[in-house]
């Protein structure tokens, strides 16, 4: 009966404890007295604002010792690699900001990544197959190699994935252009009316053209820089054509919509063309498997009974 009773008094304990720890959580209780109102304006120097403060005052140990030694290595994967200003270009293309110290700070720590596993596979296999240490050295070098070849393809390829999302999106945001531009409105007007409008890839591209026009530069400039910082040639083409038609006074909605017609034309030959090689792979099973085994299969009764006679 004691045990019980014991028990029973460390459950509501337990429970006063968790009311009360309730209680003092509530944002009533939770209100800020008048010194702590007050002291902020009352200090002889005013708070810095968070913007200048330097971010390494907010790191860690571990990444304040590590970053010279990453920058280092990042410099020498520049340096034996080369090829900053095709880096750049495909993290513009990509939509992220051409930043190529930070690329080589990421291939870095991805061929670091690489190296371990390396190393760990090496050492698996050296301590369950009774291998050797060179090949641990040689997985580490492939897994090194490899993510930092790894990091360049994964860059090209989200380059080509949003590319291929923009092409796509291009013929609708094209039309609905010309359709604004037949409406009476003028090339700004157009472009922040299917801005507001539209969502995607383009979109945001048109968005930061908007962006760069408000800021000083005039249209023309500000879409040359789209086609700058994007590898389609169409969209250069259509960018050509509308700085063309803003400059000369040409009628803005036929270039537009011709712009899209040639898209979608330049789409289905893009179709035709993969369903040709598509075809032409599709021969490979037909040819390797499907056709041995039929001739096997017209081939073996007469095997077969030419051995029994013979």
């Amino acid at each position: 009966m004691s045990a019980v009773v014991r028990e029973g008094a460390l459950l509501g304990c337990l429970a006063g404890l968790g009311l009360l720890l309730v209680w003092t959580g509530l944002p009533r209780n939770r209100r800020r007295g008048l010194a702590d109102r007050v002291l902020p304006y009352l200090r002889d120097t005013p708070r810095p604002s968070r913007l200048l403060e330097d971010d390494r005052s907010r790191r860690g140990v571990l990444s304040v010792v590590a970053s010279p030694l990453v920058e280092e290595l990042g410099q020498g994967i520049d340096r034996v690699l080369g090829g900053a200003a095709s880096v750049r270009s495909r993290q513009l293309r990509a939509g992220l900001v051409a930043d190529v110290d930070r690329f080589r700070a990421e291939q870095v720590l991805w061929g670091l990544a690489g190296a371990v596993a390396g190393a760990a596979t090496g050492t698996a296999l050296l301590l369950g197959r009774g291998g050797s240490v060179v090949t641990v050295l040689l997985l580490t070098g492939v897994g090194l190699g490899l993510a930092v070849t790894g990091a360049d393809y994964l860059l090209s390829a989200r380059a080509t994935r949003r590319e291929r999302r923009m092409l796509a999106e291009f013929p609708t945001v094209a039309e609905l252009l010309a359709l604004a531009v037949g409406a009476g409105e003028g090339a700004v007007g157009a472009l922040e009316r299917v801005c507001r409008l539209s969502e995607g890839e383009l979109a945001d591209e048109l968005r930061r053209c908007l962006a760069d026009a408000r800021a000083g530069a005039n249209l023309p400039s500000a879409l040359q820089g789209l086609a700058d910082r994007t590898g389609l040639a169409s969209l250069r083409r259509f960018v050509d054509g509308v700085v063309v038609a803003v400059q000369r006074g040409t009628p803005l909605a036929e270039v537009l919509r011709a712009q899209a017609q040639d898209v979608r034309e330049e789409g289905r030959r893009a179709l035709l063309e993969a369903g040709g090689r598509k075809e032409i792979v599709m021969m490979v099973p037909v040819v390797f498997l499907i056709l041995p085994v039929t001739v096997l299969f017209l081939l073996f009764p007469g095997y077969t009974f030419f051995r029994f006679t013979l």
